[in-house]
């Protein structure tokens, strides 16, 4: 596969999680050296006896100081504290920074404040696994994967280059947008989502109290639609407190449509009933269709 000429000196990676892990088994063979920092000395031993970094340490300040490359994949709130409290400093001009957070506004405007001279851009890939951290790393967990890129007041031409020929070595799929735009999608695709599947088993719950056959009789439709519910919730937390505004704004569209269906049900409209499902129904299998294809 052509990387679209990417090439690092000293690769980092700072979190050495799914994410991380298999990001550094991704672009190994494109570095020269790749360096992981992770707080958990379990985490850095198992990725240097795997070969999935050249050296591992805890400190920030050392792993990045002499990279030309470093990726940012702690969590969200993590990374907006390194961003606006230490990492501006430690860094070498030139230097291409990325993230791979799950929410884009906060990071990036935080990237936005760093010095001059480093090359600062925000990055989402759309991937990964139910399963976290470094023993379940995939070299080939981005490919074909969409993967968003946000420019924030540290990305110039040679950034937005470097960025692409990174996201082709990963085999990844490359999405511009702004970051305010990407986050309000993701509101809807995701963030949203939890949050309903998370409202759906408390009431759930709250119904088993009463009946116990809620648990016996869940099955299929129940395990889908909960799913999200069982996500990690610091991760979660993380990612849904640095989006509040879109994600707020999208639970008031949710309420007018439950609202809608509840009127319908309460008046026995059938006909109606049936209108209005039709056009979501056509609009799901429509997606279907499109995921299928990619």
């Amino acid at each position: 596969m052509s990387s679209g000429g990417f090439h690092a000196r000293q690769l980092t990676i700072v979190g050495l999680g799914l994410m991380g892990g298999s990001m550094a088994l991704a672009l190994k063979d494109y570095a020269e050296k790749v360096v992981g920092v992770d707080l958990d000395e379990t985490t850095r031993q198992y990725a240097l006896d795997q070969g999935i970094v050249s050296e591992a340490t805890d400190d920030l300040k050392n792993g990045v100081k002499d990279a030309d490359v470093v990726i940012l994949c702690a969590p969200v709130r993590a990374l907006i504290s390194m961003l606006r409290n230490r990492i501006g400093s430690y860094l070498r001009s030139n230097t291409l920074l990325i993230d791979i957070g799950s929410t884009k506004d906060d990071i990036c405007e935080a990237m936005g404040r760093l010095p001059i001279g480093i090359h600062a851009i925000g990055g989402h890939p759309m991937t990964g696994k139910e399963s976290n951290g470094i023993d379940v790393s995939d070299a080939d967990l981005y490919i074909d994967k969409p993967f968003v890129l946000c420019a924030t007041r540290r990305t110039t031409p040679a950034t937005r280059l470097r960025a692409l020929a990174l996201v082709e070595a990963l085999g990844a799929l490359p999405i511009e947008m702004e970051s305010a735009r990407h986050d309000r999608v993701v509101a809807t695709i995701s963030h949203l989502p939890y949050l309903l599947s998370v409202a759906m088993v408390a009431t759930a719950d709250s119904e088993a109290q009463v009946d116990e056959a809620v648990w016996h009789l869940a099955a299929g439709g129940f395990r889908d639609m909960s799913r999200l519910a069982g996500s990690d919730i610091r991760m979660m937390s993380d990612i849904i407190s640095t989006n509040t505004q879109a994600i707020a704004v999208l639970l008031a569209q949710f309420r007018v449509q439950l609202a809608l269906l509840e009127k319908m049900l309460i008046g026995r409209d059938e006909e109606q009933l049936t209108e209005a499902l039709r056009p979501v129904r056509e609009a799901r299998l429509k997606w279907a269709q499109y995921y299928q294809r990619k």
